[in-house]
């Protein structure tokens, strides 16, 4: 019997987890926030305007190209904006939450891969995050105070980024 047939115990495990996560109030809430904003035209625009943004200057700075003290204003200018609004900022805190849970999640499976056995607490905890720290920093590019879409999200791997580098 294969491990990942869909009658596998495995499988009705992860189906259940799935159904789980489905049926949790907090689930239905995070899911709704993102529902709001992908109906908000204005905001999913004003969205995508900063991160264009932001990565813009984000490739720039890598290329060595010095910043213009205009075009960071522009930037901050917009990204404040976007922070006020409660659309936009509802859905990135709900997107950063359904991250984690899919990261912490994906931690305990792969450690149960790796380890051969459900993993403890002192397993979870040796393990660290992106770039070899607990999940902020370490690749030199991004530091805890970094926030806003294309512009590091906080911190490799942690909430946002994926890190290494982008």
């Amino acid at each position: 019997m294969s491990l990942l047939t869909d009658d596998s115990p495995i499988i009705t495990k992860t189906k259940e987890l799935c159904a789980e996560i489905a049926g949790s109030p907090m689930f239905a809430e995070l899911q709704a926030r993102v529902e709001r904003f992908l109906g908000d035209e204005a905001s999913r625009n004003q969205y995508r305007e900063v991160h264009q943004m932001g990565e813009q200057l984000h490739q720039q700075q890598h290329a060595g190209i010095e910043l213009a003290a205009s075009e960071i204003q522009a930037f901050e200018g917009a990204r404040d904006a976007l922070f006020g609004n409660p659309i936009a900022t509802e859905f990135m805190d709900s997107q950063q939450k359904l991250e984690k849970i899919q990261k912490e999640i994906g931690k305990y499976v792969s450690m149960t891969l790796e380890l051969g056995r459900v993993p403890g607490a002192d397993d979870l905890a040796e393990a660290g995050g992106c770039c070899g720290g607990g999940g902020g920093g370490g690749c030199g590019c991004h530091d805890e105070a970094d926030q806003g879409p294309g512009t590091g999200d906080g911190g490799c791997g942690d909430e946002g980024g994926g890190c290494c580098c982008h």
